[in-house]
């Protein structure tokens, strides 16, 4: 009696467990209270906003790591450890920068490049400083001054895309420097001088691809554009300029890097890549009430919470394909730690069928899932479908103009020719609720919508499972840009 009262208990458990959906699996395991304790532990103000390079941001990598560990997530395979070390070349802003132009003090700059300048003469206004500015004019030795963007395109974002193309006019034309004037938002150049004004960094490994030009590029604030307007009449202008060479040291950050196996004894060999940036940009100008922590919990502290729902999903249920974890640093500085992975991967990228990157600005729909490039793979159906069970609608990228793709970590991925749309909370426009967040102090980790953030963690989680369970492999939609370089990568 005992025996069969025993069988009939084993039958029920199995019975159970083979019952159990995926929908289950989700629920079971991504919680409300989880979510909430990793957003809140990322953006603490002992924290100081994740800015890479600095021991805050070693803590934060550290409690990902030991996350991991916690749930049974297995560790880098080259190192043993959770980490993957990034070394980067720190380039700190030059000790000493005065303008003077026609007499008048210029006290709002920010340097794009540096050089050793100690230059009292005469100085050229050239317009926007593009190519037919230049004709006619001999500006070797000389100081030329301009204004920021195109006459097509005067905002701060088309002046930083003009920057590279205006700096080498200059060189080849013989400038000794650029003095730029920026019209632009107090807003905008609180951000300017946070980014610009704080140590640049670079891949040690790419040091020679991205070492400054040893060339001197200042933008100005020029509040309604009121100086450029001046000097486009003044038939003398006259300069002072005064600035040093930045200072570069080696510093190191780390990726946090973690595996689960599958459990097909072919797709195992195949893996999704569940990843996200957990850095921020540190600390900067005070807002209205004096806060100068960025402690970015829309970002990336909701994308970071997002992978380790993942992994503490995986570590229990693990899914036909296998999955690697990564965790970058460096994204606020240009995409560092992703683009050094791409170069120096744990495991070959051709057994990387799929990078499901999860990057935020903010939110201003929580009926939505916002995926950038959802529909530019064939596993946007799947994302689609997980969504819905969890309340949400997913959605495609709504503001192509702001080039969001192209921001973010999984950018190298599609680069190599890896499948690569990012997760982000729901947004109609870059505007309003975003905008109001991003990249500023109030980012904090109270001013969270949990019950949204809840289906939308439980959404991912479910879009990922169906992907790596489905028999067949993502691949880029037809006639996708990046669909060339994958044939390559996968030799199909």
């Amino acid at each position: 009696m005992k025996q069969n009262t025993f069988l009939l208990i084993t039958l029920l458990s199995i019975f159970s467990l083979t019952a159990q959906t995926d929908k289950d699996k989700v629920t079971e395991t991504v919680s409300k209270a989880t979510i909430e304790g990793h957003i809140y532990f990322l953006t603490d103000d002992l924290l100081k906003g994740r800015e890479t390079g600095t021991p805050e941001c070693k803590i934060a990598a550290s409690y990902l790591a030991n996350t991991l560990r916690s749930y049974g997530v297995k560790s880098n395979p080259k190192t043993g450890t959770f980490y993957q070390e990034v070394k980067l070349k720190k380039t700190s802003p030059p000790s000493k920068v005065s303008i003077i132009i026609n007499g008048e003090v210029m006290p709002n700059s920010v340097v794009i490049s540096s050089d050793i300048i100690e230059n009292n003469d005469k100085a050229l206004y050239l317009g926007y400083g593009l190519e037919s500015d230049y004709e006619g004019k001999d500006v070797t030795g000389k100081i030329v001054i301009i204004k920021s963007g195109s006459a097509n395109a005067k905002d701060a974002r088309a002046a930083f895309r003009l920057r590279k193309k205006k700096q080498q006019l200059a060189i080849d034309n013989g400038a000794l420097a650029i003095l730029e004037l920026l019209q632009t938002n107090a807003s905008m150049w609180g951000f300017i001088e946070h980014n610009f004004k704080s140590p640049k960094l670079s891949v040690v490994e790419k040091e020679d691809e991205n070492s400054s030009i040893d060339f001197g590029y200042i933008w100005i604030l020029d509040k309604g554009g009121n100086l450029a307007t001046s000097l486009s009449t003044t038939k003398v202008i006259t300069t002072q300029v005064s600035l040093s060479k930045s200072n570069d040291e080696i510093i190191s950050s780390q990726n946090v890097i973690g595996i689960v196996e599958g459990t097909d004894p072919k797709l195992k060999d195949e893996y999704i890549i569940y990843s996200a940036h957990y850095d921020h940009v540190g600390i900067g100008a005070p807002d209205a009430t004096g806060d100068t922590i960025y402690n970015g919990a829309r970002d990336n502290a909701v994308g970071t919470t997002t992978v380790l729902s993942m992994a503490e999903n995986l570590a229990k249920y693990p899914t036909k394909r296998s999955a690697l974890f990564i965790l970058f640093t460096g994204e606020e500085k240009g995409l560092l730690g992703s683009q050094y992975y791409v170069e120096n991967p744990v495991l070959p990228l051709n057994q990387m069928v799929y990078c499901f990157n999860s990057d935020n600005g903010g939110y201003n729909d929580t009926s939505l899932a916002t995926i950038i490039g959802l529909q530019r793979t064939t596993a946007a159906q799947h994302i689609i479908d997980a969504s819905k069970v969890f309340g949400l609608t997913a959605i495609d990228d709504p503001a192509p103009e702001q080039g969001l793709f192209d921001r973010s970590d999984n950018v190298h991925f599609a680069k190599k020719g890896i499948p690569a749309p990012t997760f982000s909370l729901g947004f109609t426009a870059f505007n309003g609720d975003v905008t109001k967040y991003y990249h500023r102090p109030g980012d904090e980790a109270d001013t969270l919508d949990y019950n949204y953030l809840l289906k939308f963690f439980q959404a991912y989680v479910l879009s990922g499972r169906n992907i790596a369970n489905d028999p067949k492999t993502p691949v880029w939609t037809a006639g996708d840009k990046y669909e060339a370089v994958s044939k390559i990568l996968y030799k199909n």
